[in-house]
Order: structure tokens, then C-alpha cells, then sequence
């Protein structure tokens, strides 16, 4: 039975074009919404939906907890596994990547305490970034200067740089191998690197180009799914180069991939014409959702919920995909 919603399940309203949205990727945090907005920032929202409460009256209930101001646009955001609202002192911890090309970590106790630390380097727009998973000690971070750079979140420095051959254009860590690294090529390359002897040590194929988006898979750590050309395409990187599957996404171009957190074969992709949002099930042939926005950036999935949010004009619309 298919679900092709055109209507997004719920809208949370926003000031300004929502430019990125990131659900907390953690367990002990996954109620927490990140948005950045042209106008205000960063705001930290905390969310509880019905399919974790049948008793809830609406579909979701939220409310904002901080904003923080920025005086650039954030391009994208990145949860620290320390954060947690279950142990006190409740602490929120991110990062978040600007149009002035620096980068800044955020840590406040919800209270009067908060804390910034500005990481310069860059000399291009940061594509993406990401904290280590396990104890969150250090920041990840791609983008337009050819460049794939590790910083130490407590000293805010720069702790290893690495060269790559065209812009970066996603990076993501192991799940389970720390010392592991997947940084995505504009030019259709996705290479590993090791921490441990900072070299790289595997590279993937797409055979085409621009890559503009690439995830790791929470739930199988071999596969790796990207959008390049009008294609998506899933790699198993224990037994080629090459992708194992490839289909197209959009016909004018592909511009965003990320795989369900809670689902182990939902895909969410958007792309052109217009700024279509899809979402696929790579086992077979169906789609969840097939629209259009007005303004699409940014996609982000619930840990534990089939729930999609996707950044628009003056807000963030959620999507419950149904009929799994």
C-alpha cells in the first residue's frame, strides 16, 4: 500500500528561511530539534510525538527551549553526543557551520551558563561536519577549500588536515570504528581515511558527478548511499568499489540523501525540478512521499521515529511515513 503524502503531517513555525534542521542522533537527547534560521539563528526545540504517546491530543507537541544568536547564516549543524537533558546539569551541546566560514560549539546548561568556542581554518563554506560519536572530544568538518579537518573540541584546535581532490561535500564517522572517517567528493569519490595513520585507506566510485550528498547507514555499517547526478545510489564497501544499486531520484539533479536512523531501507532525497522531497524504501519500488516545497533545505531524521523534517519558508515540516 503506498503513502504518496503531499501534505506534510505537522508544522512547526520558525522565523525566517529555515536553512538547516538536525534531530539529535543520540538516545539519551533524541527529543531535541535543532533549526537554523536566516534571522534568528540557531533554536533548540524539544519534541514528543503521538507514536511515542497515543494519549497526546496532537500529532506533536514542542517547545523552544533556547535560541542562539548569529550574527552570519549557519549552513549545518552537528549534535554532541554530551548532550543530555536526563542527568543534571542538563547540558546542549552542537555545532554549527557559518556563512563567515568558522565554525562555533555551543554548550549551555539551559540556565545562565552557556559557552562558545570559534574554530577558524576553513577558506570556503563548510559543507558538513559532525562530532565523534562515543565521547563527542572532537568535531569533523568539509567544504569548498578541498579540505577534511579534525579539531579537538576542548582545545579548539585543529588536530589533523586532510587534502582532498575536489570540495567536500559530506563526513560522516563509524559507528563503531572510531578511528575511521567517510568524507564525500564533489567529483563523485567518497574515500576513508584512518585517524590512527591519517591516510586514506578505501575509496568508493560513483562514475559520475556532481555528488552533492552522502550518509552512512546507522543500521548496517558497510552500506553507504549517496545522490550524485540524478541518482541514488547504495555502495557495500566489503565488496566493491562500485555501487551495488542505483536509481534515479530526480531527473533534473539530485541534492540531498540521508537514510532513516529507526528504518533500515527508508532513503529521503530531494532534488529538482522545483525542490522535490522523496522518500523511498530501497527494498522495492515504493514511495512514501513524492512533493514539492516552496523552499526544501536540510533533512533530518527522528532516531526512533519514522519522522522526516525538512527545513522551509518560515518553517520546519515534519513528515510521519507510514506503511512500512
Amino acid at each position: 500500500m503506498k503513502n504518496r503524502s503531499s501534505d506534510s503531517t505537522c508544522i512547526i513555525p520558525c522565523d525566517g528561511t529555515v536553512q538547516c534542521v538536525e534531530f539529535s542522533p543520540f538516545e539519551w537527547s533524541s527529543q531535541l530539534l535543532a533549526v537554523g534560521t536566516t534571522s534568528s539563528g540557531v533554536s533548540i526545540f524539544s519534541c514528543r510525538f503521538q507514536e511515542e504517546d497515543s494519549e497526546m491530543k496532537d500529532s506533536i507537541e514542542y517547545t523552544r527551549l533556547q535560541d542562539f544568536p548569529l550574527k552570519c547564516n549557519p549552513l549545518c549543524i552537528a549534535w554532541s553526543p554530551q548532550t543530555s537533558l536526563h542527568v543534571l546539569p542538563k547540558t546542549i551541546s552542537f555545532a554549527v557551520a557559518a556563512d563567515d566560514r568558522t565554525l562555533k560549539i555551543y554548550a549551555t546548561d539551559l540556565n545562565a551558563t552557556n559557552s562558545i568556542k570559534t574554530l577558524w581554518g576553513h577558506n570556503g563554506f563548510v559543507n558538513a561536519l559532525t562530532f565523534d560519536p562515543k565521547e563527542g572530544t572532537h568535531l569533523a568538518s568539509t567544504g569548498d577549500d578541498l579540505t577534511c579537518r579534525v579539531w579537538s573540541v576542548t582545545d579548539a584546535q585543529q588536530e589533523i588536515l586532510y587534502q582532498l581532490t575536489s570540495p567536500g561535500m559530506a563526513v560522516a564517522w563509524h559507528g563503531d570504528e572510531p578511528y575511521k572517517l567517510m568524507v564525500a567528493q564533489k567529483d563523485g569519490l567518497i574515500r576513508f581515511f584512518s585517524l590512527h595513520n591519517q591516510q586514506p585507506i578505501q575509496s568508493l566510485s560513483c562514475n559520475q558527478s556532481p555528488l552533492l550528498s552522502a550518509d552512512w547507514s546507522r543500521h548496517n555499517n558497510l552500506l553507504v548511499g549517496a545522490v550524485c547526478g540524478s541518482d541514488w545510489l547504495v555502495f557495500d564497501v566489503s565488496s566493491s568499489s562500485l555501487p551495488i544499486e542505483r536509481r534515479q531520484a530526480h531527473a533534473e539533479g539530485a541534492r540531498l540523501f540521508r537514510w532513516s536512523r529507526c528504518h533500515e531501507s527508508l532513503v529521503a532525497t530531494c532534488g529538482r525540478p522545483g525542490r522535490q522531497l522523496k522518500v523511498f524504501n530501497t527494498r522495492h519500488q515504493q514511495e512514501h512521499v513524492n512533493t514539492s516545497l516552496k523552499v526544501a533545505y536540510s533533512l533530518s531524521w527522528h532516531l526512533n521515529l519514522p519522522i522526516l523534517a525538512v527545513g522551509g519558508d518560515k518553517a520546519v515540516h515534519l513528515w510521519s511515513i507510514k506503511s512500512l
